[in-house]
């Protein structure tokens, strides 16, 4: 990983990314610098999402790229076959698709959910708490608990993203009889 500015951003040889992700079924597509972003709902240099197709050039924010795939990974087949552009999806599913995206940069060598915790503010994700990692630690609970029941997830997942969550400093839901 590189960082432009303060963000980390693509290596040209994202191997361990385009692994990942091809675990889920999903497909790395790098882009020259001066290229246009496929399907990119935020601009230029954030992801593009196209059903099963991830686009980035070297100057694409990791934050992003992760995102947009976790949305994916997070959504019914049948939703991702006509996704184009905009994922859509739920609030919770979007907590869950932040959490994930927490859980997939742990699996980066040299990455880890805290420098992607600090990229996800410096871009501006809003969490009520003030920041991503005091979301994580206060209020994701919920977003867990979701994540865990997507069974679809964790069959496009590398076996370790469970591991890596379980690893993450989440609190305990508070379960109601």
């Amino acid at each position: 990983m590189h960082r432009v500015g303060d963000i980390l951003t693509l290596p040209k040889s994202a191997v361990v990314l385009r692994e990942i992700l091809l675990v889920a079924g999903l497909n790395l597509h790098l882009h020259s610098d001066d290229a246009a972003i496929p399907a990119t709902y935020w601009g230029e240099p954030e992801a593009g999402l196209s059903g099963n197709n991830i686009h980035a050039r070297s100057d694409t924010p990791l934050h992003s790229l992760l995102h947009e795939a976790c949305h994916a990974i997070c959504m019914p087949d049948a939703r991702r076959a006509r996704l184009h552009r905009d994922a859509g999806g739920e609030p919770l599913e979007e907590c869950g698709v932040c959490l994930l995206q927490l859980v997939m940069a742990q699996l980066i060598p040299q990455v880890g959910w805290r420098a992607l915790a600090a990229d996800m503010d410096a871009w501006g994700y809003s969490f009520r708490e003030g920041s991503t990692a005091a979301w994580l630690a206060q209020d994701a609970a919920d977003a867990r608990v979701w994540l865990e029941a997507q069974s679809q997830v964790w069959s496009q997942v590398p076996n370790a993203a469970r591991a890596a969550l379980a690893a993450l400093p989440v609190k305990e839901a508070v379960r109601c009889a």
